[in-house]
């Protein structure tokens, strides 16, 4: 999502990946999976899916559509929800269109089954990092490594074997060791070029209009599914997906 500063959902979050950080911290993993880039850490390895390698990708943050000039990137942040994440996925059902969901690794664990749900209707994982600490670019290398790599297996665990694809910093907030690092595991950064604005809650007809409006700018729009009332996100998603085709635009993914 985008940085923004004071959210209560915020506090929350880092309060719920206390004890996880706690648990981990006893393991030693915030220096064994900061090793991880470049190479792939004991722990880090056990987010793989059974016989499966994990292949770097490009460091840079992506932000095109893996379906050219007219395609159009859906990314729903901050889940899943146990209240929202299931009509955001019945929209997206009725329209036909495949998502990227950046899950936040509590979450995740919290809500496996909506994992595994996302997972089978064919949408792609993003990890979103443990607690999403939108203050991560000023922190440790270590703290940015357990943040990113607790995630990524808390999730891969919830999906039952299925990796995050893509790494989308809290806030934005991408440091070049945390774009390495999720490189190196198989997950590309990954941007944003409109931001619906739908977290404010300015209403539906207002959210519409922002992705509108800002689209031309560029194919990866970022919604929300999680973090307060997303009634209004999935109004905006109602109207917005059957206008994207009438207009000639396609859904695809994010490049990898």
């Amino acid at each position: 999502m985008a940085r923004h500063g004071g959210r209560g959902w915020n506090g929350k979050v880092l309060g719920a990946a206390l004890g996880v950080t706690l648990l981990a911290a006893g393991a030693s993993v915030w220096t064994a999976q900061a090793d991880a880039v470049g190479g792939t850490s004991p722990k880090a390895a056990t987010s793989a899916t059974p016989g499966s390698a994990v292949k770097p990708v490009a460091v840079t943050i992506a932000h095109a559509s893996d379906k050219g000039a007219h395609g159009v990137n859906i990314t729903i942040d901050d889940g899943p929800d146990p209240v929202w994440t299931p009509q955001v996925l019945d929209v997206l059902r009725e329209y036909g269109v495949k998502a990227t969901f950046c899950m936040v690794g509590t979450q995740a664990q919290a809500h496996p089954d909506l994992v595994k749900r996302v997972v089978a209707a064919g949408h792609r994982l993003c990890d979103h990092s443990v607690s999403h600490d939108t203050t991560m670019d000023k922190k440790s290398e270590a703290y940015q490594a357990q943040q990113i790599l607790d995630a990524e297996r808390m999730i891969t665990q919830a999906s039952g074997g299925v990796r995050p694809m893509y790494y989308r910093a809290p806030g934005g907030a991408f440091t070049p060791y945390s774009r390495k690092l999720a490189a190196s595991r198989g997950m590309r950064p990954l941007g944003w070029n409109v931001d619906s604005k739908d977290f404010e809650r300015p209403g539906t007809a207002a959210i519409v209009t922002t992705v509108e409006q800002e689209l031309p700018g560029g194919p990866t729009v970022l919604f929300h599914d999680a973090g307060g009332d997303r009634s209004q996100t999935v109004e905006a998603l109602r109207r917005i997906l059957p206008r994207l085709k009438e207009q000639g635009h396609s859904f695809g993914f994010p490049v990898r």
